[in-house]
């Protein structure tokens, strides 16, 4: 199991998802993927975006959230979330963990933000504004959990 899990839950936009794909080749984290997504993985914008570094991922897919939460049961879960109150920076990620984050156009499930409170966490940001780009998003959380544990293997 990888030190740190990005997970993708139903994402949209090619092109996002090949910015995390890169993210994850050189932080060493894996990718997991949550079905369905609104592209097939060998679209070109998607592999554009994730340039020569396929080769370097540790990819897992999921049919839907419910399989992934069930292949993941025990493990621990981060989520976030521009409805959770907590700030990403006030958890402590344990290594193996897994940050979440939902697609584009509608984050995550409502209901898993308010069922697991303690462990949704939103990034800082101007309250008129909707939100950060999901690409974007993943490398704040990924770098924080790295920078809590002082960038293992990273230079």
């Amino acid at each position: 199991m990888a030190d740190l899990n990005l997970v993708l839950v139903e994402p949209e936009i090619p092109q996002n998802t090949g910015n995390v794909a890169r993210t994850c080749a050189v932080t060493g984290a894996a990718l997991h993927l949550v079905k369905p997504m609104g592209f097939e993985i060998d679209d070109k914008k998607l592999k554009r975006a994730g340039l020569d570094y396929w080769d370097k991922l540790d990819i897992t897919y999921y049919d839907s959230l419910a399989d992934f939460l069930e292949k993941t049961a025990g493990s621990e879960l981060f989520f976030f979330s521009t409805k959770a109150s907590k700030t990403h920076s006030e958890v402590v990620y344990p290594k193996g963990c897994y940050l979440l984050f939902g697609k584009e156009t509608a984050g995550l499930p409502r209901e898993l933000i308010a069922s697991n409170p303690e462990r949704a966490v939103r990034i800082p940001m101007r309250d008129e504004l909707r939100c950060l780009n999901l690409s974007n998003s993943v490398a704040v959380g990924a770098y924080e959990a790295l920078r809590q544990w002082g960038y293992p293997d990273l230079n």
